[in-house]
């Protein structure tokens, strides 16, 4: 069987899918690095909402992806910027995807930390019009939903911080405070504005010398309060200088989804961890790769995952934070959920030419289940946009 299917220039071109899944299987709990998959939600198909409208979640499908993740031994990093924090999910409806989460982390005994932001403090059309004080207590709120959960917490980047600081000492108030009333060690997660364009100059400065300056000293005056950084800048040297500059004790988690197999591997000096949007489509690969690095065969490690960062490059390609888009169209095709809807209507964010490469590279990496079912849900797509077989 063939499928016929657009390319960039607009014309088609013949595909002929594989048969076969790639042959993965849950194994054993990973021993050199710690995991994390950011995970995606799944809209409810059916509530009539419209793009201005609070997400409608389907939670037993959201829960189930989770639980397919935890099943491959990943963490999950719930309520992160997959989950569309901002881009469709307000904080009421990511307080509620935290407290289920957890639960349901408990229920299986799987990993989880949770993602802290400002994101309750909606911008007005004057901007952000509120002061630092309003802006710790906005971190604070989502602070004690996550520690209330028993989940690890990520202190994400903040759009209002971002817009109301005016020098880097703001930050270092702001992120000191937190820190110092965490009850345990969170991740600081750094995402660059290829992700997020109103996270432009963070650390209080476009500079990204001086803003890793900030960062640096913001873990440095609290290491015991820090478990690791995440950084998503898609820069891997600055990632691995940042990795050597961090005190003892301190993970890097990387957060490069163009470069996270060199990451992962590491070097003479160290290596990375990892909390990656695309270990949400490549899970279970992702998944024995690690396993196999665990036995310290480094080589094996690069062969199974190196032949995925097309892929994800292509996933992640400008505009970067519309990579959602690809990661849940993935999944409706994998079979774990079962329709290609969005919350906010993002399934519209990418072209069809892009769900066509995106298909056949993840089908290339035998990253489906069942490759007919996806190969006949890639026609139904293909047949709404007009082409015939």
């Amino acid at each position: 069987m063939t499928i016929r299917l657009p390319g960039s220039d607009g014309a088609l071109r013949t595909y002929e899918p594989r048969t076969e899944p790639l042959a993965v299987s849950p194994g054993t709990p990973f021993t050199s690095r710690t995991v994390f998959s950011a995970a995606h939600v799944v809209a409810d198909p059916y509530a009539d909402v419209s793009p201005d409208s609070p997400a409608a979640v389907d939670w037993d499908a959201t829960l189930a992806f989770r639980r397919h993740l935890w099943s491959h031994g990943l963490g999950v990093a719930e309520a992160m910027d997959t989950a569309q924090r901002g881009m469709g999910l307000d904080w009421a409806g990511a307080a509620e995807l935290i407290r289920r989460s957890a639960a349901e982390a408990k229920s299986v005994g799987g990993l989880i930390a949770c993602g802290v932001g400002t994101d309750q403090l909606s911008v007005t059309e004057v901007g952000y019009p509120y002061g630092l004080a309003e802006i710790r207590a906005a971190y604070e709120e989502q602070l004690a939903v996550v520690e209330e959960s028993g989940a690890r917490a990520i202190l994400m980047a903040s759009r209002a911080l971002a817009a109301v600081a005016k020098r880097p000492e703001d930050y270092l108030e702001v992120y000191g405070h937190l820190l110092r009333q965490a009850s345990e060690p969170v991740i600081l997660h750094w995402l660059g504005p290829m992700f997020d364009p109103a996270l432009e100059g963070y650390w209080g400065a476009t500079d990204l010398d001086a803003a890793t300056r900030t960062f640096l000293d913001v873990i440095a005056a609290h290491p015991d309060k820090v478990d690791g950084i995440k950084v998503s800048l898609l820069d891997a040297q600055r990632e691995i200088d940042i990795r050597r500059r961090l005190p003892q004790g301190v993970r890097c988690y990387t957060g490069d989804d163009f470069n996270y197999p060199e990451l992962i591997a590491g070097d003479e000096q160290g290596f990375s961890h990892a909390l990656l949007g695309i270990f949400d489509p490549l899970g279970p690969l992702a998944a024995q790769a690690v396993r196999v690095l665990d036995t310290g065969d480094v080589k094996g490690f690069r062969e199974l995952l190196d032949p995925t960062v097309e892929l994800s490059r292509h996933l992640f390609q400008t505009p970067t934070r519309f990579y959602k888009t690809g990661v849940v169209f993935l999944a409706w095709l994998a079979g774990h959920q079962s329709h290609f809807t969005m919350v906010g209507g993002l399934q519209s964010a990418r072209s069809l030419p892009h769900f066509a490469k995106a298909y056949e590279l993840a089908d290339g990496l035998g990253l489906f289940p069942d490759p007919k079912r996806a190969e006949e849900r890639m026609k139904t797509l293909l047949s709404v946009y007009g082409v015939d077989q």
